[in-house]
C-alpha cells in the first residue's frame, strides 16, 4: 500500500467493489463478499495474514463470527485509482464494545488485490 496522501470522497463514490465487499462482509454474506477479491488477494487484519483463495476464505468465514455487532461506514477516501479507504464504525458485544476500523484497499481491475484492516 502507498503512503500518498488519501483524499476524502463520499461513501457513494467508493468503487462498487469495495461497496459491495463492505455490505457483504458487514451482512456476514462470506460468497458475496469472496466474489469481490482476486484469486491471489491478500488480507491482513489484526496482524495476520491471509493469503491466497483458501486463506482469504477462512478469514471471511472467522472474521468477527463470534460477536454481535453492527457496522456503520463513516468516512471514505482515495489515494489513486487503485487505493481507497474506508472507516467503519463497529458496535457490539466485543472487548470495548466500539472500535474504528480503517480498511485499506488495493484494486486490480474490478477485484480487490489487497485489504489491510487496522
Amino acid at each position: 500500500m502507498t503512503d500518498s496522501i488519501t483524499t476524502p470522497v463520499h461513501p457513494s463514490e467508493l468503487p462498487s467493489t469495495i461497496r459491495t465487499f463492505l455490505a457483504a462482509h458487514a451482512a456476514r454474506e462470506i460468497e458475496a463478499a469472496a466474489r469481490t477479491l482476486a484469486g491471489h488477494a491478500v488480507v491482513v487484519d489484526q496482524d495476520e495474514t491471509y493469503a491466497g483463495e483458501r486463506e482469504v476464505l477462512r478469514f471471511l468465514q472467522g472474521a468477527g463470527s463470534e460477536f454481535t455487532y453492527t457496522t456503520e461506514l463513516l468516512t471514505a477516501g482515495r489515494t489513486d485509482e487503485t487505493h481507497w479507504e474506508a472507516v467503519n464504525r463497529i458496535e457490539g458485544d466485543f472487548p470495548g464494545n466500539v472500535a474504528d476500523l480503517t480498511y485499506r484497499f488495493t484494486l486490480d481491475g474490478d477485484l480487490i488485490s489487497e485489504l489491510t484492516i487496522r
